[in-house]
């Protein structure tokens, strides 16, 4: 076994304790610190993980502690802020931000050159990437068995009382935190999106039903350098539905429960002019699965599934979208500080 890993936490709030158990079931991992604005839950968190250290503040934990990597688990709205003060500290040597990355794609593109500047690798975490049921998916496309891939279809859709959707009650639906249908669900939809035709969007359109202070649920059209488009639907306002899509000239693949599996058992459903099978995947932690590959990464150099400024395309995605939902208009997608 390796010599161990040393992780901080960045936020004690309710994600951070998905990073906590994901590091319990890696040997080689061990939290050893955590921060948070609130004292008492930082030494919470502590004695639940088995941290040594917890403090009440990020400047702190950065000043007496060296980390393998740092794992930022607050509000969206200060990520960027967040992580670029960690890779200035140079106290980690690699970050792994809860999603959305940053706020907007001026803040990814600022977050990744500090990261890149002070030698720190950073990841968005898209836990869903690491499942190997959507690494088969790709590797079906790229084989060629649903021919030319043209359509992705995905949803996620999390059912909420209105009454409940109130600023304040929780960061979803409190824009000063970073809350938000886009935010918090179509992140996810967004960068799937992107990851299988393996590009950015040269175009969106999109339309939100809007909520006290912040989107409740979106449609998005996108289209993509190939001519190929992807629709996703996501929002609190619907029944909970979590399916993707995918179609080709010559087949199609369908998955449900495609985000939050929760440790189940899963399946991945190919319809092709050639062949018709259904293949089954044994239940996965994807957190544990994501903190593996960062670490692996990071000791031996090997190139991270969602490369930073993979990152940075998905912030200017999720502005054209924005600017779309206010103008009520296609949108053309900046590449600015993307690769």
């Amino acid at each position: 076994m390796s010599s161990v890993k040393r992780i901080g936490i960045v936020g004690a709030g309710g994600i951070s304790r998905a990073h906590g158990n994901a590091c319990r079931q890696l040997e080689d991992v061990q939290i050893v610190a955590v921060c948070d604005i609130r004292p008492e839950a930082a030494e919470r968190y502590a004695n639940d993980y088995g941290a040594d250290k917890h403090y009440g503040s990020l400047e702190e934990m950065l000043k007496n502690e060296e980390l393998d990597a740092a794992v930022i688990c607050v509000w969206g709205a200060f990520h960027a802020e967040v992580g670029i003060q960690i890779a200035e500290s140079k106290a980690a040597k690699a970050i792994l931000c809860e999603k959305p990355f940053t706020s907007t794609g001026a803040e990814a593109a600022a977050f990744v050159d500090a990261c890149e500047e002070n030698g720190v690798l950073v990841a968005e975490a898209f836990k869903f990437r690491h499942h190997p049921r959507h690494m088969k998916a790709k590797a079906l496309i790229e084989e060629g068995a649903i021919e030319e891939l043209t359509t992705v279809r995905s949803t996620f859709c999390i059912g909420s009382r209105k009454d409940a959707r109130t600023p304040g009650s929780n960061w979803r639906w409190t824009k000063s935190q970073g809350g938000g249908s886009i935010y918090d669900l179509a992140c996810y939809n967004i960068h799937h999106a992107r990851y299988i035709f393996n590009a950015d969007p040269v175009r969106v359109f999109a339309a939100e039903q809007p909520g006290f202070e912040v989107d409740d649920a979106a449609y998005m059209l996108f289209v993509f350098p190939c001519g190929g488009t992807a629709q996703i639907s996501v929002g609190w306002t619907s029944w909970s539905a979590e399916y993707i899509e995918i179609g080709g000239q010559g087949g199609s693949m369908r998955m449900d429960a495609v985000w939050n599996c929760g440790g189940r058992a899963t399946s991945l459903r190919l319809q092709a002019r050639s062949r018709s099978e259904t293949f089954e995947f044994e239940p996965y932690d994807q957190f544990a699965l994501q903190m593996r590959h960062l670490l692996d990464c990071l000791e031996t150099g090997e190139t991270h599934r969602i490369p930073a400024r993979n990152s940075v395309g998905q912030m200017n995605t999720i502005d054209a979208i924005f600017e779309s939902m206010k103008t009520g208009k296609a949108v053309e997608v900046s590449k600015e500080g993307a690769e």
